[in-house]
């Protein structure tokens, strides 16, 4: 499988539209990802995509749930490590959504 950005290009994905190769990944990447599960990036969507990316190069691992609500709430206050709040930028799934549109694998515990 594929996502198909602007321009034509094609970045191949797994069957749940994860990035194959992570070295793919790019803000035009992220917009594209963001669209194929209906999610319009804002400035807060990118600041927990950027810290995503951040977690991902400290421990090598995407987190699940409760990891990621912890690392927003020390990161970026707790007005926002909340799960309501990454639910609400992230629905269904925002451990899974989150990672997917920051270009990192699947969260292990992840439905």
């Amino acid at each position: 499988m594929a996502l198909r950005l602007d321009g034509g290009r094609e970045v191949p994905t797994d069957k749940e539209g994860f990035l194959k190769d992570l070295s793919d990944w790019s803000p035009a990447v992220a917009e594209a990802l963001a669209r194929e599960v209906d999610v319009e990036l804002t400035p807060e969507h990118w600041e927990v995509i950027e810290l995503l990316r951040e977690f991902y190069r400290e421990f090598e691992l995407s987190p699940a749930m409760r990891p990621l609500v912890k690392r927003v709430g020390q990161k970026l206050g707790p007005e926002k490590g909340r799960s309501i709040y990454l639910m609400k930028l992230f629905p269904p799934s925002p451990a899974k959504v989150a990672s997917k549109i920051a270009g990192l694998p699947r969260p292990d515990n992840c439905l």
